[in-house]
């Protein structure tokens, strides 16, 4: 079986601003069915890595998604992931339905998966999806970007600080769903600072630091550093060189 996601020798960076190398030579690979936190300071790549992962930046190296090249066939790639949309990247004049329905059709499908819609109506966000995104607070925005990202019943999803401003409840529930969607076979990479979630839902955590994965650590290591000695792992991974 393909992994869901792998990434040879990925650098990026923002030569149109200035020289700056965010990333460099990036090597990552995801199977199926598991759930990847990307931690990292603020600044250290994580939303640079998701947007070329999910096409969004140019970037040297080879991505695969799916067995799929990204530079090779895009949109055959790109169909087989789901990217949540950052709240501030919401059509303000849509609906949060029509928002929905035009993911659902990008991805080929006919209509908006019921599994979409349970999670939705789960969330508590199905009586506002008739309503135009620009009367949704920012945690509703997060709501629906994730929903967005399962519209097309993705191999592969990519989050970037999804679960941020979100109630707890709301947040138990997407833990729960997405811990569900990896033991169906999604693979899912979730950049994120809640050490909680790291600590209590993911299979795997990748340490993003100058530009580089710094560390790589398992269930059984993140199960053996507990909260206190993740939070130092991290520290001392992070810690600049004198």
């Amino acid at each position: 079986m393909n992994a869901a996601l792998e990434v040879h020798g990925l650098s990026a960076g923002y030569p149109e601003a200035f020289p700056l190398q965010v990333l460099d030579g990036i090597d990552l690979r995801v199977p199926r069915g598991e759930w990847v936190a990307l931690l990292g300071a603020n600044g250290s790549g994580k939303s640079t890595l998701l947007d070329c992962i999910g096409g969004r930046r140019q970037a040297a190296g080879t991505i695969l998604i799916d067995g799929v090249v990204l530079s090779d066939r895009g949109p055959d790639a790109r169909r087989r992931l789901g990217h949540a949309v950052g709240a501030e990247r919401l059509p303000a004049v849509l609906t949060g339905h029509e928002c929905l329905a035009v993911h659902a059709a990008a991805h080929g499908r006919a209509a908006i998966g019921d599994d979409v819609l349970a999670l939705a109506a789960d969330l508590a966000l199905a009586p506002r999806l008739h309503e135009p995104v620009a009367m949704y607070s920012y945690g509703m925005r997060q709501k629906l970007g994730v929903l967005l990202a399962l519209a097309g019943a993705p191999a592969l999803l990519l989050l970037d600080e999804s679960l941020n401003g979100l109630d707890p409840t709301s947040g138990l529930v997407l833990k729960r769903h997405l811990r569900a969607r990896a033991a169906d076979g999604c693979a899912i990479v979730l950049a994120t600072h809640a050490l909680d979630v790291v600590e209590h839902w993911v299979d795997r955590a990748l340490l993003l630091h100058e530009g580089r994965i710094a560390a790589d650590w398992d269930r059984d290591r993140l199960d053996a550093l507990g909260g206190l000695g993740l939070e130092a792992a991290l520290a001392e991974a992070t810690r600049p060189l004198p």
